[in-house]
């Protein structure tokens, strides 16, 4: 693959200046995934809207062609979703003028009607292939494709989205249709190529390359086309780097063995996606040879070429989401990573959820019914979505790490159906279980038993857990607990109690120091 460098090193300034005139007739496609509300830039300076804006902005500049867009979850992670439930999103996308846009998995997460009320001022093209919102308060919103015209030439852009069984909530999708993703997304790539005659297709797809249950992939996708040319991806948070032939190689061939161009830019708007075609070589051209790039967004840009306008939007819902960040509430002993599967984070969740179930049997006393003893918990290590540094805790660092509308529950499930579970969890490479609870797998994490307070389980005896209602009706594709029925559900979100346990040991003047010992454990072999 040819790659240039030009957006990487120093003749950045001359390319983000000032338009250039180029004597073929060129396309850019800016393209970002997995935003996931981080407005302001991290601790290290990278991501943020106003330095995206600015890069977005000069690129513009430079180039005569320019299509921007997302493939989706751009919202929740941090306190902007949490307490401005997209208010603040959305009217960004706007500004930042994106033209093509796809729905994330998460932009479902507080239901139809509120997605609704959002999208119908997005200005973006909405595309959407294979979910049918007929019967949904989103009908007519979205179209399987669009058809851009550039320079003489028709690019056809395709929506894909992610199968929702097992990733969203059931209620925050009803009456929503989901249609295969290869069969669909072929469909209308050979109506785009053989019937509109379009000289380009790309997918924008929300699906990810990381295998999950079976589910296709954007390779799998590819792999399977004949009319694909690029697939702008999204979901698995992965970073594809330009012409990488290895895990995650940025070119696959299709069933013809013709090229298609994978992209993905890792997560939270930390890199732009930069593909530049020639499009008057189009005919003899292979998306091998496209020049695809990665573009870093940190504070290469000084704030007085930053954006007045989008700053002054942002300043008031700033306000409120830095007041709770700069209050400290803990101490972290350790550096946890949201990610690590079977590690100090993923304990420190379920060790929190178990506590708080315990408390609440204790206060209840026996009520409607309900056991004593809580056997165990158990939590999904996908609703950790920040790392905790070591030091300093801040609310906002709680409450951010733990953004879902999530509620604590305790459920009474069979030993069966708990092993069904963590057996798809040992699959995963893991999942957060409480302190007495081990997991033993063997080398290729396949599930070999499960033991709780040291005795193997019973898969004819029922356990009282504690999870949220997330995991109790089945989701992240551990159904054997959606198998359980739920005894008790607190009224309060989780991040409530959760930062009311974080405070609790720092009245007992502990700080935030979990077990870093994994719970899902290889067999010893003898």
């Amino acid at each position: 693959m040819k790659i240039r460098h030009l957006l990487l090193t120093g003749a950045l300034s001359l390319l983000l200046s000032a338009p250039l005139a180029s004597l073929a007739e060129e396309l850019v496609i800016l393209h970002s995934n997995d935003t996931h509300s981080l407005i302001d830039p991290d601790r290290d300076g990278k991501g943020g809207v106003l330095q995206r804006k600015a890069i977005i902005d000069s690129v513009r500049n430079a180039e005569k062609n320019v299509i921007l867009v997302d493939a989706g979850d751009m919202v929740q992670g941090t306190l902007y979703f949490k307490y401005f439930k997209g208010d603040v999103e959305y009217p960004l996308m706007n500004m930042l003028g994106y033209d093509i846009r796809i729905l994330g998995n998460h932009e479902f997460d507080n239901g139809l009607n509120d997605l609704a009320k959002y999208y119908k001022n997005v200005k973006a093209a909405r595309l959407s292939a294979n979910y049918d919102f007929s019967h949904t308060p989103l009908k007519g919103m979205f179209e399987p494709y669009v058809i851009k015209k550039v320079g003489g030439k028709k690019i056809g852009f395709i929506g894909i989205n992610v199968d929702p069984e097992s990733l969203i909530s059931k209620e925050n999708y009803e009456g929503m249709l989901y249609k295969d993703v290869i069969s669909t997304a072929n469909a209308t790539a050979a109506y785009l190529k053989n019937e509109k005659k379009c000289d380009l297709v790309v997918v924008v797809s929300h699906i990810g390359v990381v295998k999950d249950n079976d589910k296709p992939t954007d390779y799998d996708l590819a792999r399977a086309s004949k009319d694909i040319d690029i697939i702008i991806g999204g979901h698995s948070h992965t970073l594809i780097e330009p012409g990488n032939k290895g895990k995650y190689p940025s070119v696959v061939e299709n069933a013809n063995g013709r090229p298609v161009l994978i992209t993905q830019t890792g997560k939270y708007g930390k890199k732009l996606g930069y593909i530049k075609i020639d499009l008057d070589a189009l005919k003899n051209i292979t998306p091998d040879k496209f020049d695809y790039e990665l573009i870093d967004v940190t504070d290469r840009f000084p704030a007085d070429k930053l954006d007045n306008k989008v700053a002054a939007f942002i300043a008031p819902y700033k306000h409120k989401v830095d007041s709770v960040n700069n209050r400290v509430i803990a101490q972290s002993m350790y550096d946890l990573k949201s990610d690590d599967r079977n590690g100090g984070y993923a304990n420190f969740a379920a060790d929190f959820a178990r506590w708080f179930g315990q408390l609440k049997l204790d206060s209840l006393n026996g009520a409607d019914g309900l056991p004593a003893y809580l056997d165990m918990a158990v939590m999904n290590v996908g609703g950790i979505r920040q790392n905790m540094p070591k030091g300093k805790v801040t609310e906002g660092q709680i409450l951010a790490t733990f953004p879902f509308s999530n509620h604590i529950v305790i459920e009474a499930v069979k030993g069966a159906d708990i092993i069904d579970a963590l057996r798809v969890a040992a699959r995963k490479g893991g999942e957060a279980v409480s302190e007495n609870v081990r997991v033993v797998t063997d080398d290729d994490n396949n599930l070999i038993r499960v033991v709780i307070d040291g005795e193997e389980m019973d898969p004819e005896k029922t356990y009282n857990i504690a999870t949220i209602d997330y995991v109790a009706a089945g989701n992240d594709d551990l159904t054997g607990f959606g198998r359980g029925k739920v005894i008790w559900r607190d009224d309060v979100e989780m991040s409530v109690p959760m930062l009311r346990y974080v405070e609790h040991l720092t009245s007992l003047g502990l700080p935030i120091a979990p077990d870093l010992t994994g719970r899902f454990q290889k067999q010893v072999k003898k």
